[in-house]
């Protein structure tokens, strides 16, 4: 029996509920997360790509380097890119994706539309402020979406930080919400984290604003406090980023290649 990828099962489910927006954030969220082989006219000069084109304007992609196989039939060259990275890196390109085109059930054509909403949805950014923390309670009231979501998104930050904790917070300046407090994170890794547990609201159809990031050193008083009375949150540890190996093009979402 052929894998069942975490792709396919997206796919079915938004097919199932043609009108549920939680499954469809869901298929796009399974989309910019997963890594796809792009199929490639010849092999990648430096940073350089030219990918194989359908005659109406898609890249082709497969969530499985066996599907690309599959599809072509002999050896072809491709590059394996993250889908965020594909969906950068065809901006202004007025090209669409073709998933898994003829060897899987979750084949699908993605257009140019529905890339640059993909692109415009993981490109928004969360406001910085600072706040004092007066009180630290349990979380309460968020939807086992969004949980499912966040431990979804810090299970591939392998290293980024020793762990976190989601409580409820009221802050000394007056108001209250939910709080993801990020344990030990390496410093250049934070954009990153909080990227993610934006995208964990975005991708689950919360409302901006029901939940606050955080940051704070293994010796801060205020750790006791989270772990105490918080949802914790392993991180998988290993390299991570402390020690970088050089990658191929384009697997830095912030330095897509270039097509040709």
């Amino acid at each position: 029996m052929a894998e069942t990828t975490p792709l396919d099962d997206a796919q079915a489910a938004m097919v199932a509920a043609e009108h549920d927006d939680t499954a469809r954030l869901r298929f796009y969220e399974r989309i910019a997360d997963a890594e796809l082989f792009m199929l490639l006219e010849a092999e990648p000069a430096g940073d350089q790509i030219n990918p194989v084109l359908l005659e109406d304007g898609y890249v082709l992609v497969f969530d499985r380097a066996e599907r690309l196989a599959a599809y072509v039939g002999a050896p072809a060259p491709y590059v394996a890119l993250s889908g965020r990275a594909i969906a950068g890196m065809l901006n202004g390109q007025d090209l669409g994706m073709a998933v898994n085109i003829g060897v899987a059930p979750s084949e699908i054509l993605l257009p140019a539309g529905a890339m640059a909403w993909l692109r415009d949805t993981l490109a928004h950014e969360a406001g910085e402020v600072e706040a004092r923390i007066s009180q630290v309670l349990p979380p309460k009231g968020l939807p086992e979406r969004l949980i499912t979501a966040i431990d979804a998104k810090l299970a591939t930050a392998t290293g980024m930080a020793a762990g976190a904790f989601l409580v409820a917070v009221e802050y000394q300046e007056g108001g209250r919400g939910h709080l993801l407090a990020f344990i030990g994170a390496i410093p250049r890794a934070q954009d990153a984290l909080v990227r993610a547990a934006s995208e964990a609201l975005t991708f689950s159809g919360i409302e901006a604003g029901a939940m606050d990031v955080g940051f704070f050193d293994g010796n801060d008083p205020t750790v006791a406090k989270l772990a105490k009375v918080g949802l914790r949150f392993d991180l998988p540890q290993g390299e991570g980023l402390q020690h970088t190996p050089r990658m191929p093009p384009g697997s830095d979402p912030a330095k897509p290649p270039i097509l040709k």
